[in-house]
Formats: C-alpha cells, sequence, structure tokens
C-alpha cells in the first residue's frame, strides 16, 4: 500500500487516517468497494466501477446522493500523484457512517469515501485451481453486491491456499459454476468462450462485462462436469487481468492461444 491514502475526499498519511468507529461499516461491514486497475494515471473502466459501486450502495441503503463519481474520480486522480504512482491499482470503498440494526445510533451522518493505492498483484506463473468446499448462495440479499463485508471470499481463497492452489472455483447451492473466490471465470471448448451468468451468484466484475461486451460469449448455469475435460480455463477481475489457468482440480490443461488472452488494451 502508498504512504498516503483519500478520506473524505482529503488526501492524508495512511498512518493518520481514521473511520468512524461507531458506524455499520465497523460494526457490520456495511459499505461497498471496488478494485480499479491503473494505467498511465487512467482508471480502466471506471465508468463500469462507479456504476456498480451506486448500484451496490442502492442495494443495501446507503444515500451517496452527497458524494459525486466526479468528486470520486477527481480524489483518486489526485490521490495518484501524491503518490506518484502512475500505474497500479485502486481500492474505492463507499462507508456507512451511520448506525443500524441491534446498535442503532446516530443517523445522517453521510457515507465516507475510502481510497487506497498500490502496485499490481503479480499473478503466479502457473495459475492452480481446485474446487473450493465453500458454497456461494444465489438466493442471498448480498448477490451482486460487493460488499466490505468480504470475509467469506477471503476464507475461501485461503482455504484453497492452505491446499497449495493460487485460486478456486466456487459453486453455488445448486451446484452451478459460479466463479472464483476473488475473480470471475471463463472456459473454452475450442471455439466457443462461455461464463457463468449472473442467476448463478456471480459476481458481476467489470473485466468480465468488458470481456462479454467484445467477444462472442455464452453466459451459462454449467455445473462442474462442464470444465472435467475443456482445455482452456480464465480467471478476470481488476485486480490480475486476465490469467489463463495452468491446472485444474489436479489436471494439467493445454493453455491453447485464445482471442481472450489479448482482448485488454494493455
Amino acid at each position: 500500500m502508498d504512504r498516503f491514502v483519500s478520506i473524505g475526499l482529503e488526501p492524508v498519511p495512511a498512518a493518520d487516517a481514521a473511520v468512524n468507529a461507531l458506524s455499520s461499516t465497523v460494526f457490520y461491514g456495511k459499505g461497498v468497494f471496488t478494485n480499479v486497475s491503473i494505467h498511465e494515471c487512467v482508471p480502466f473502466l471506471w465508468e463500469k466501477h462507479w456504476k456498480r459501486l451506486c448500484l451496490g450502495l442502492k442495494r443495501l441503503g446507503i444515500d451517496n446522493s452527497d458524494v459525486s463519481g466526479k468528486e470520486i474520480l477527481g480524489s483518486l486522480t489526485a490521490l495518484l500523484h501524491r503518490n506518484e504512482r502512475k500505474d497500479g491499482r485502486a481500492r474505492i470503498a463507499v462507508l456507512d457512517n451511520d448506525l443500524m440494526g441491534p446498535w442503532n445510533g446516530r443517523r445522517s451522518i453521510g457515507p465516507t469515501a475510502l481510497i487506497t493505492t498500490a502496485d499490481h498483484r503479480t499473478p503466479a506463473d502457473r495459475h492452480c485451481l481446485a474446487i473450493s468446499p465453500y458454497d456461494i448462495n444465489s438466493k442471498s440479499p448480498l448477490n451482486g453486491v460487493k460488499s466490505c463485508n468480504y470475509l467469506e471470499p477471503l476464507m475461501a481463497l485461503d482455504e484453497a491456499k492452505g491446499r497449495g492452489f493460487n485460486e478456486a472455483l466456487r459453486l453455488n447451492e445448486s451446484g452451478e459454476i459460479a466463479s472464483g473466490c476473488v475473480s470471475n471465470v471463463f472456459w473454452s471448448n475450442g471455439e466457443r468462450l462461455f461464463t457463468p451468468s449472473l442467476k448463478t451468484g456471480c459476481l458481476p466484475g467489470t473485466t468480465r462485462e468488458f470481456v462479454i461486451e467484445n467477444l462472442e460469449c455464452e453466459e451459462v448455469e454449467a455445473g462442474i462436469e462442464a470444465l472435467r475435460e475443456v482445455d482452456d480455463i480464465f480467471l478476470t477481475s481488476a485486480g490480475i487481468g486476465i490469467v489463463q489457468a495452468a491446472e485444474f482440480d489436479g489436471r494439467i490443461l493445454r493453455r491453447r492461444e485464445h482471442p481472450i488472452k489479448k482482448v485488454l488494451p494493455f
């Protein structure tokens, strides 16, 4: 993480940043975030990220009318300059300062934006995938929201790494492929490209959306048997871009050339 962060649209040293301790974000993880890839000081797919943030805030009932995308983007740009960062990644979180539920307290304080920047993540040379034992609930009220309550996917990722894998594919309660722990998944049987539909409970990733807009791709509800014989599995996220898996559930993949590997402009 870089030296400075932005909180309340103002850059401050990371060591001095503070959030409201009596907030729904601290008590319950109520808030939304997104990770943005930065190239030459430009946030890639910014409009998609901001749209998803706004949809998530609406789903959680957080009023962000006092925080505009233009202000957030300006604060991010200023932070990149302050940290002397041209390339890397940024995490933008909008935190709910109101306190709800059993610990109901002060109201109408308004949300706070917290922005951090850092280097790009470096994917492993050989990305090995497992099948996660932790299902995704496609009926969850948080389905489709990238909320600050993010322990479940991180625990699934830690479980996979504890077995020596880089990522794991998660199924939903119906046994359908949904996503990776912290990524979206695509696969190809040669000429056709597939990805789980949003009905499976997968997160509507911005890189996922970009791939679907630029390549012919079929969104499906499919069981794990769909991947038993394919030779091309890809993971996508703003953090890693597009990574081709080398191994799935102990099986070595052929890793053929595919247009998805060239769809990003960097």
